[in-house]
């Protein structure tokens, strides 16, 4: 099974020789959890275009410094992109930005939060469970970097992650095979602790302070990752 990672962002200049890619850190998060999958990256975030979803056996969307309603060349591409491979019923998964991609291209609304950025280490509840959500907890733990929210869940949807500061973290579709998540499960602390340093004027000292310090219990992303994996073993095309 070969999973389409969508790049729809680069991690900072300043991180980039010391860090991996974004559709790295999803391979190796998800080998780890399966060895299996084969990867393909389609960089829209560097120009290249998309391919057809109905083609393809599975969809990943990565996150992105970008918002739904910025202007950005590629964007309406990816919300056509999302709806064809929802028509198709190709797996697709979206994580931060893809999460709030697919709630805006299938008929929610994502937007900046008047909560401010969210930062370190958040803690989810999981209002329902699907299927492939194996052996779940009460709640997970993972890293985040967001300001955006999705505000407005679309139809035919599950809300499979919820918190005080993200009230819609977590959507299972119901009518095609879909799911996405608000926080990052392939951050690791030491990834996430560089990026809140690196734009502490822009979140604040005192938040990234508090960030930096929530990593010091454990995150859930080996959890996460068998969920992720479940999902797409799950919704194979036959």
């Amino acid at each position: 099974m070969k999973l389409t990672i969508i790049e729809t962002g680069l991690p900072p200049d300043a991180l980039r020789p010391d860090w991996p890619s974004y559709p790295n850190m999803f391979e190796y998060l998800l080998s780890d959890a399966y060895d299996g999958f084969s990867y393909n990256t389609v960089s829209i975030a560097t120009g290249a275009a998309l391919p057809d979803p109905s083609t393809l056996d599975a969809v990943l969307i990565t996150g992105s410094a970008a918002g739904v309603y910025d202007d950005e060349p590629w964007m309406q591409a990816l919300f056509q992109f999302i709806r064809t491979a929802a028509d198709a019923h190709t797996p697709q998964f979206g994580v931060c930005f893809g999460h709030q991609a697919m709630a805006e291209a299938l008929g929610g609304k994502a937007e900046k939060s008047d909560k401010g950025w969210g930062v370190g280490r958040h803690e989810y509840h999981i209002p329902t469970t699907p299927a492939w959500m194996t052996e779940a907890p009460k709640s997970f733990a993972l890293a985040v970097s967001h300001q955006d929210q999705v505000t407005q869940a679309p139809a035919n949807t599950d809300i499979i992650a919820a918190s005080p500061f993200c009230e819609i973290a977590g959507l299972n579709y119901l009518t095609t095979p879909a799911a996405s998540l608000q926080p990052h499960p392939e951050f690791g602390a030491g990834y996430a602790s560089a990026l809140h340093q690196l734009r502490r004027d822009r979140i604040g000292g005192p938040l990234v302070d508090a960030a930096l310090a929530s990593f010091a219990d454990p995150l859930d992303s080996t959890k996460v990752a068998k969920w992720m994996a479940q999902f797409f073993l799950d919704n194979r095309k036959t």
